[in-house]
């Protein structure tokens, strides 16, 4: 039977899950509203790009300087902090008048949502051990999925209360009321800071080199700068990723703390699970964000009508969370390949329907799609977390949290504009066949990446089943004195007796050699 939290870890459990769904559910309720965010702002595809993947670019970026800021100056100044700064951008880009102002708003955003998410991690870490831990880790994990989940249903309902032309705003405007009751919280209850003298390693060479990288990859999507510049940036991609391993090697040489801790890299179930939770959180993330614009600009649905298509894709996740830990005790790390499997066949099957059936019904049948879909995130996400967080090595096991989170948010800001690119230039017949084509072209993109995780995930199994779990150290029991050099050798102490109670009147003769309950001759 698991061990219950105690009252004071289950406050501190739930100023973390409310926080981290505050911060999360932020980028799927905007999923919603982007075509009444353009219209209003008369935003450019590049300015919506930005939108909607400088959030992720910015929250994956401070996952890790964040988590270790934490580590020497204490969580609970900077989880209050990195949520101040959410709260307030979210409030400036609710009256932003400008594309480019709500750009940097998402930005800080961003910012202040890693920040917070990294204090979360270290918290659940610092305040619960063993099999707790693992519970709320996975709590957390599962809030981000129900988050992600719910994020469009909820948008839709306020876009049809408010109207397009408000509503857009009012999903930004959500965050204050929720981020203002959470800081109050935290406030509380979060223990206080533990007193550390020493200096935070931040490694800002590697920071800024992944953050090169990153953009090196998304700019092409936002600004197609056509074959040569594409070979280029390619090219420089290139050029970036040797550049940055040599730099973590150097760092680590030096005997400094590197971004990306030398042991995580070595664990090949680490490093693999990490591939997958990337594939899926970004293909996941992009998909829901295309499905959402072609409803609306190719469909001509309003903005509820096409949260409801998504809402059963929320359901099927809570329902496959809650039953995934059952499954995972039965086929173990296979749990993650079939969840993987079936996402991939999902999201091929959703751009295959959008060319093929017709527009009365094809709102049903993508809800059924989506519910589908919705069971493959939440087979995948929670024990692919839990089965990558299990393999990291004991010295990098406070930052595998922050590295596969910043993985994740880094390949949702990829994923985003790529596939937001590929979707609003596909679209550029203006008719409802062109919105089709380009919304089958962005789906089979997703599909391609959820079968290439399908077969890594494979892969991250063997490496699992080949290497044993590391051992965190603890306390080791004292061991007894050496012996001294040419000391006799102890006779070894008498076998137990199994043949019953003797008679009180019985002598029994002292153990010797000889005996047959004696020690055996030297």
């Amino acid at each position: 039977m698991a061990e219950r939290f105690d009252p004071a870890g289950r406050r501190v459990l739930a100023v973390c899950i409310a926080a981290g769904f505050t911060t999360l559910l932020d980028q799927s309720v905007l999923n919603t509203s982007v075509p009444a965010l353009r219209d209003s702002l008369h935003a450019q595809s590049a300015q919506i790009q930005w939108v909607v993947a400088g959030f992720s670019l910015a929250f994956g970026l401070a996952l890790v300087p964040g988590g270790r800021f934490g580590d020497v100056r204490g969580r609970r100044t900077l989880f209050i902090t990195g949520l101040a700064v959410f709260t307030g951008f979210s409030l400036l880009s609710a009256t932003a008048t400008h594309p480019w102002t709500l750009v940097a708003a998402r930005l800080l955003q961003g910012a202040g949502a890693g920040l917070v998410n990294s204090q979360m991690i270290g918290t659940i870490q610092d305040v619960f051990t063993g099999q707790q831990r693992a519970r709320a880790l996975g709590l957390y994990a599962v809030t981000g999925g129900l988050a992600t989940a719910l994020g469009p249903p909820v948008g839709g309902l306020v876009l049809a209360v408010a109207g397009a032309q408000d509503g857009w705003r009012l999903t930004f405007l959500l965050n204050v009321p929720f981020g203002l009751l959470t800081l109050f919280l935290a406030a509380r209850f979060l223990p206080p800071p533990r007193s550390s003298t020493g200096h935070p390693d931040l490694d800002p060479v590697g920071l800024v080199l992944v953050a090169a990288l990153t953009l090196v990859v998304m700019v092409p999507f936002v600004r197609p700068p056509g074959v040569p510049g594409a070979v280029g940036y390619l090219l420089a991609a290139g050029a970036l990723t040797v550049l940055f391993v040599h730099w973590q090697r150097r760092y680590a040489r030096a005997g400094r703390h590197p971004l990306v801790h030398p042991a995580l890299a070595r664990s090949r179930p680490f490093a693999l699970g990490t591939v997958v939770a990337m594939a899926q959180f970004g293909s996941s993330i992009a998909a829901g964000l295309v499905l959402i614009m072609f409803l609306q600009d190719g469909l001509g649905m309003s903005p509820m009508g096409a949260a409801l298509v998504s809402l059963p894709a929320a359901l099927a996740m809570g329902l496959s969370s809650a039953l995934a830990w059952r499954v995972v005790r039965r086929f173990g790390r296979h749990t993650v390949t079939a969840g993987m499997a079936l996402s991939a066949v999902a999201l091929l099957a959703g751009g295959l329907v959008a060319l093929r059936v017709p527009a009365a019904v094809l709102p049903v049948v993508l809800a059924l799609v989506q519910f589908c879909a919705g069971i493959a995130v939440g087979l995948v996400n929670a024990p692919n977390q839990a089965a990558v967080l299990r393999h990291a090595p004991p010295e990098a096991a406070g930052v595998g949290g922050a590295i596969l989170q910043m993985a994740q948010r880094i390949a949702a800001a990829v994923g985003v504009s790529a596939l937001s690119g590929v979707y609003l230039r596909g679209t550029s017949a203006g008719d409802g066949s062109g919105h089709r084509t380009a919304y089958f072209y962005a789906s089979a993109t997703c599909a391609a990446i959820a079968a290439a995780a399908v077969v890594v995930s494979v892969f991250a199994a063997r490496a699992a089943e080949a290497s044993p779990l590391p051992v965190a150290p603890g306390p080791v029991a004292p061991l007894p004195p050496a012996p001294l050099p040419f000391a006799p050798k102890p006779s070894p102490p008498p076998p137990v007796d199994h043949r019953g109670p003797r008679e009180p009147a019985t002598r029994v003769p002292a153990a010797g050699p000889g005996r047959p309950d004696g020690p055996a001759p030297g």
